[in-house]
């Protein structure tokens, strides 16, 4: 079978599989329904057009798109979209901030996605070399969280840590001029880094991370759309398995859609694929975990207990 064949079966199947589920939720959908999704540049949109799962919505989607996981949130926060994606580590920050959402749905990957690089000609080598040296990562995200996990396995000291607090274009300029030594990011960004400007990897998320990435609605979206809500995760979790299914049909239309080279975009997914996850005991359980390593950290001044911070009434959506 051809891995176009492939590409077509599988969103015949995305297809049927919303209809199914619309077919048995409670309330019809229509195109007076409106869905407003936060989004960030080569995120749920991009794998669900590539995929074919926008195709026959009967409901209408308004894509709000953002430069970073904290802006989304704040939006999220302001009730400015109903739902949006980010990792765990930012959705934390925001759920401790007092964020009037629940956690609906996940995916989970290796975590490998997310790494601390050097330049080529850097004397660091290992793990251990950075400690004291200055990391660019913007706070509260999956890189900060990277870091923070580093520090831990290797029981560093809170003042063995240097963060520089820089957005991902910044560290970008700040690791080339030298202003840095390390860059503490993830995905598209770590495989540009390598494949075009020769950076070496010297820590990965593997094993330190728990690779999840959330879905978060609102309260208000969750009490008055939950139909929207349910087939739209049941379509983007379609479309992931599309992906996983498809690496090369997905990185061609993901390379076109960030602009970046087929190579970056295949390194990029294939280092780190994401699956539906349901949000069950192991996925709360890796939660907590992330927001007592903010807690030691000084991040977060209290306890977050997590538990309730999800809703687990969405799980049919992972099909």
């Amino acid at each position: 079978m051809s891995v176009s064949t492939a590409g077509l079966i599988s969103r015949r199947m995305v297809l049927a599989g919303s209809a199914a589920l619309l077919a048995s939720a409670a309330a019809p959908l229509t195109a007076d329904t409106v869905l407003r999704v936060g989004d960030q540049k080569g995120g749920c949109q991009a794998v669900m057009k590539a995929a074919g799962a926008l195709d026959g919505v009967p409901y209408r989607i308004e894509w709000k798109r953002f430069a970073a996981a904290a802006p989304l949130l704040e939006a999220l926060n302001a009730e400015a979209v109903d739902i949006g994606a980010a990792s765990d580590s930012p959705t934390t920050f925001a759920l401790a901030a007092g964020v009037r959402g629940r956690v609906i749905g996940a995916t989970r990957g290796s975590g490998a996605g997310t790494s601390i690089i050097v330049p080529s000609n850097s004397p660091i080598q290992t793990m251990a070399d950075l400690r004291g040296k200055k990391i660019g990562t913007n706070r509260g995200s999956v890189g900060h969280a990277l870091v923070l996990a580093v520090a831990e396995k290797l029981q560093w000291k809170p003042d063995d840590i240097r963060i520089a607090n820089l957005m991902p274009a910044d560290a970008k300029a700040a690791m080339a001029s030298g202003a840095i030594d390390a860059w503490s990011t993830w995905n598209t960004y770590v495989a540009e880094a390598r494949l075009i400007d020769g950076a070496r990897l010297v820590a990965s998320g593997a094993g330190l991370l728990s690779g999840l990435n959330f879905q978060t609605a609102t309260l208000t979206a969750i009490a008055a759309r939950p139909a929207a809500l349910t087939d739209y995760l049941h379509r983007l979790n379609a479309a992931w398995r599309w992906a996983a299914a498809n690496p090369d049909a997905y990185a061609a239309a993901l390379a076109a859609e960030i602009g970046v080279t087929v190579p970056v975009a295949k390194l990029a997914f294939q280092t780190d694929v994401p699956l539906p996850a349901a949000i069950d005991d192991t996925v709360v359980a890796a939660e907590q975990r992330t927001a007592d390593r903010y807690q030691a950290a000084g991040l977060l001044h209290a306890r977050l207990d997590v538990a309730g911070l999800f809703d687990r009434s969405f799980n049919s959506a992972v099909g």
